[in-house]
């Protein structure tokens, strides 16, 4: 008899801790947003759903693909929840997110261009995010600086030493800002562009938060950003402001239930959350302010924030190909990386270098000096491989290994740094010369 109520006794609590983690239970939740942005989705979601708790574990983006692909054997998350487009593309390909409906309907289709849920129903759209140029007012005034609000203004002399951005091999958001430019302006001006703003740098951060940390902060005038990193600044009494170039986009950021995930029916119900009124009054508050996708919400937002729904600017902006981004994603970070981020106080003294022989040259005749600088300019944007290369199977190939590297990757990214190295010593020897003519 004992035996059988104990018998029985252990089914029924089997019962109870199945029931209880279909329908409560902890919520895992990997993601690149920092707890600014987490912790009040947090409150909000496990005051609203109770039972319910948000694990939240954060990890860059590019680490948290890492992370979900190698403890597919034995998952333990729920959710990837990111900025980055084509994180979520990479994840779908290699068959690690759930599909699933959600039940929130009436949200619109597209913000500006481009489509805000996977048309497979592998994830789904959440916030809309735009890339951009933030700036510390008082640090610009106290410089003599105008606000730069196109990606050349970055490129003028006067911005030299003035400008941070995060590396995209660390930062997913940053990743998309650079891959933004070159689908842009095209692989050739696009890498002229990235160098020139390198040649001005004053650091390259290892977090994309560091960029505003440093704008908000004062440590340096200007910081290539998403959208909200300014907003929410702004919202915090901090004196920045905030442009989108011409040549920029707006794409959703993401959420996406992870295959097998544990807690299936909690992911169910935080998606079904994030996308609810409730969920997306959440984006309004102060600390996180981005772009809500249901355009009701912004009835709400205050005085002067961007509507991606209503305002023209919007429209016009590109079609960001995650196709082409994601084929190319480890070969451009691994570019920007070897010829900026590693190689920044060489590509720094041959941009001033140069920068220097100009101011000399200005309203004087001097041909010879002219090609000279006109050679140097042609050094420093000068790409060890073309788009095309880019995106090949081959030089894809090289880069599978993760943090271990392929014997391939390490090779091509030594015959990348010491490309650069000898083009930034020639640039700035030619300028150098430019210089001696004009004196």
């Amino acid at each position: 008899m004992l035996k059988t109520i104990a018998t029985a006794m252990l089914i029924s609590a089997a019962v109870v801790s199945n029931a209880y983690s279909q329908e409560g239970g902890k919520v895992t939740v990997v993601t690149s947003f920092s707890k600014d942005v987490t912790d009040p989705f947090k409150a909000s979601f496990e005051a609203a759903n109770p039972g319910y708790t948000l694990d939240v574990q954060n990890k860059s983006t590019s680490s948290g693909v890492k992370f979900v692909d190698e403890t597919k054997g034995n998952n333990q998350v729920d959710l990837f929840w990111a900025s980055a487009p084509d994180a979520f593309e990479n994840l779908k390909s290699r068959n690690l997110l759930q599909q699933f409906t959600p039940s929130v309907k009436g949200l619109p289709e597209k913000v500006g261009s481009y489509p805000v849920n996977d048309p497979d129903g592998y994830y789904f759209g959440f916030a809309a995010s735009g890339y951009g140029i933030m700036s510390n007012d008082r640090y610009l005034e106290a410089a003599g600086l105008a606000p730069p609000t196109e990606w050349s203004d970055l490129l003028k002399p006067e911005y030299h030493d003035h400008i941070a951005i995060a590396a995209p091999s660390r930062s997913g958001t940053t990743h998309l800002t650079i891959e933004t430019i070159l689908q842009g302006e095209g692989w050739e001006k696009g890498w002229a562009t990235l160098t020139g703003i390198g040649g001005n740098l004053q650091q390259v951060t290892e977090r994309s938060f560091g960029v505003p940390d440093a704008v908000n902060s004062g440590q340096t005038g200007i910081g290539i950003v998403i959208d909200f990193f300014a907003f929410s600044a702004q919202a915090s009494g901090f004196p920045v402001s905030f442009s989108y170039p011409s040549v920029t986009t707006v794409v959703p950021a993401n959420i996406g239930i992870i295959a097998n995930a544990p807690n299936q029916k909690g992911a169910e119900v935080f998606v079904n959350y994030l996308l609810s009124e409730k969920g997306q009054a959440v984006l309004l508050e102060p600390a996180i302010r981005r772009l809500p996708i249901n355009p009701a919400l912004y009835a709400k937002a205050p005085e002067g924030f961007p509507n991606p729904f209503e305002d023209p600017r919007f429209q016009s902006m590109i079609t960001f190909d995650s196709d082409v981004s994601k084929k190319r994603t480890d070969v451009v970070d691994a570019l920007f990386d070897q010829l900026i981020t590693f190689q920044l106080d060489n590509l720094k003294e041959a941009t001033k270098a140069i920068q220097t022989a100009e101011e000399a040259l200005a309203g004087k005749d001097q041909a010879d000096a002219r090609v000279l600088i006109e050679e140097a300019h042609a050094l420093l944007s000068k790409m060890p491989v073309t788009g095309e290369q880019a995106e090949s199977d081959e030089l894809r190939a090289a880069f599978t290994g993760g943090e271990d590297k392929t014997a391939r990757q390490a090779e091509l990214e030594q015959q990348w740094a010491a490309f650069a190295s000898e083009k930034y010593a020639a640039a700035k020897a030619k300028a150098e010369q430019a210089l001696d003519l004009i004196n």
